[in-house]
């Protein structure tokens, strides 16, 4: 059955703006539920999404939600606070309501090092939803993402705004990560959406390079034209710094970083092929990529570039 109707479930996140575009491409009806209708407002400019305020934990609204649709994509994701809710209970409610509605195809973001055993609650709920979806019966694809970067990302311009501070202390500065670039991501979504080939399967996606965390944020501060004293710290401040700063508002780290930082987020670090061979995807290397979207932090590059949308 060809899919021509699609619920995306945290559609209006930083992968899913970049997904409801590749897929309004090819007239794909996307139907976004959101929490708050005025905070997403900006993706009505996409021609084919209907934007629904809506409580996604709620069966019934779920079921008006999933009325029509052929297929459900469930990028839905946090990063601190509560995991369990959003990375376990909602899954668990999208397969049900799934059923209930004659749904069968399911693509789910999940993570990579997704595995119960991991001391992060990131990790460990990540991969107790991949289960709840792998052992739901319908055809499920699910994706375990290394770092997305990308325009709009949460990481390499973090980096970059961090690497204007003269000095910064990091922790974990060896922590390794094989980022990948968004563009590809929603590609592999994309072109899994109607291959039976990808029904049952889990795809580890990483880009063509590996990272430490100071070689990421020395890349991102040297883009945007800054060379910050970075100043490495073991383990223990490490430690420390993810507790003091979990306090502080603003949460730029918290203890649960730093455990998920303690396992390499890595592919494999020579060769990875799994885009290519699965879908003719080339990698896209950060270096390709990242400068054309943090050109605009340079203090030329952003007055430039306010001098173009005033019009100037």
């Amino acid at each position: 059955m060809k899919i021509d109707n699609v619920c995306v479930f945290g559609g209006s996140g930083f992968v899913g703006g970049h997904l409801l575009n590749l897929l309004t491409d090819q007239e794909i009806y996307l139907r976004v539920p959101t929490r708050n209708y005025e905070r997403s407002k900006e993706l009505l400019v996409i021609p084919t999404v209907d934007l629904v305020e809506a409580n996604t934990y709620d069966d019934a609204e779920l079921d008006r939600l999933l009325a029509g649709m052929d297929a459900v994509i469930n990028l839905v994701g946090v990063l601190h606070g509560d995991f369990e809710t959003p990375h376990v209970e909602l899954p668990r409610k999208i397969v049900a309501a799934c059923k209930r509605n004659g749904i069968t195809r399911l693509l789910h973001m999940s993570a990579l090092n997704a595995d119960t055993s991991q001391r992060s609650g990131y990790l460990r709920s990540k991969a107790e939803g991949e289960s709840v979806v792998m052992t739901s019966g319908l055809a499920v694809t699910v994706f375990r993402p290394s770092v997305i970067f990308g325009s709009g990302d949460s990481s390499i311009n973090l980096f970059a705004r961090l690497g204007k501070l003269p000095v910064l202390p990091l922790a974990c500065p060896e922590a390794k990560f094989q980022p990948i670039f968004v563009e590809n991501v929603v590609q592999a979504f994309t072109l899994s959406l109607n291959d039976p080939n990808t029904f049952g399967r889990s795809y580890d996606l990483c880009g063509p390079k590996c990272y430490s965390l100071r070689q990421l944020v020395e890349y991102a501060a040297h883009v945007t034209g800054n060379d910050p004293a970075i100043i490495g710290l073991g383990d223990g401040l490490s430690h420390l710094e993810a507790a003091v700063m979990e306090i502080l508002p603003g949460k730029l780290m918290t203890l649960d970083n730093y455990y998920s930082m303690k396992v390499d987020n890595v592919c494999d670090c020579e060769k990875y092929n799994a885009l290519a061979e699965a879908w003719g995807i080339r990698p896209t290397a950060l270096e390709e990529a990242a400068p054309l979207y943090l050109a605009h932090q340079t203090p030329r590059e952003r007055y430039d570039h306010l001098r173009h949308w005033a019009g100037r």
